[in-house]
């Protein structure tokens, strides 16, 4: 379980997340929503360990992650797929999905041989591009890495900030069936996301932020729900 309690966050004086609430299982994925500016980004920064909560509990699996530096959080199965992609450019496709590899400790080469192969097969644009520099890739495919990069880590919880912006309607179809294949492995999923039909096809359940705190929660598949949501993010 994920477990999050009376969640605060500031930016300097700015208090950004002010008392958010959210439990989830593994295998769902939870959309977060709201208008620019809300807290959404800073949410999911915040339980990366990217922003340090003033106030309130991160526990996964019962082990509590708030205040932990990020790489303790990335290693106790937190995997984060920010919205600018943090690919680094310098390196090739391999070199930044051996990144993810890290995630893990104790695997033997000759598994990590395998996982970085089972990408390749996953993302054949990836294995034809694997020697190639992160900056020469195209959008999706910087996009495809980035997810790849957080699912050869095999991690608990992962966090997608925005994964559709910019790409193309058939890259966008990739990412998401890429979220459900994290969630047919039993990942927990928090999911930022403008564009909410897409978003609502893969939600099971919801949450609309607004000035740091959780206003509506809902059912993906209620009708009700979704049409109090399409209100609330219109305002």
């Amino acid at each position: 379980m994920l477990q999050i309690s009376a969640l605060h966050s500031h930016y300097g004086l700015s208090h950004v997340i002010q008392g958010i609430d959210i439990e989830a299982a593994p295998g769902e994925v939870i959309g977060i929503f709201g208008r620019n500016g809300v807290g959404k980004t800073t949410l999911l920064k915040t339980i990366a360990g990217w922003v340090k909560p003033s106030q309130g509990a991160i526990r996964l699996g019962g082990a509590a992650l708030d205040g932990l530096t990020p790489d303790r959080i990335c290693h106790a199965g937190v995997g984060f797929v920010p919205e600018d992609r943090r690919i680094f450019p310098g390196l090739t496709v391999e070199e930044n999905l051996s990144l993810g590899l890290l995630q893990v400790k104790g695997r033997s080469s000759r598994d990590e041989k395998r996982a970085v192969e089972g990408i390749y097969d996953r993302f054949h644009k990836l294995g034809e591009r694997r020697h190639q520099l992160g900056t020469t890739l195209s959008g999706g495919e910087q996009q495809m890495l980035a997810m790849a990069r957080v699912m050869v880590g095999k991690p608990r919880l992962v966090l997608i900030d925005e994964p559709s912006e910019g790409l193309a309607p058939m890259i966008v179809a990739e990412i998401f069936a890429i979220v459900r294949e994290l969630r047919e492995q039993g990942a927990i999923i928090l999911l930022v996301e403008q564009n909410i039909h897409e978003a609502l096809s893969v939600a099971d359940r919801f949450h609309v932020v607004e000035r740091g705190q959780i206003v509506f929660s809902g059912e993906a598949e209620n009708a009700g729900d979704r049409e109090r949501l399409l209100k609330l993010i219109a305002v």
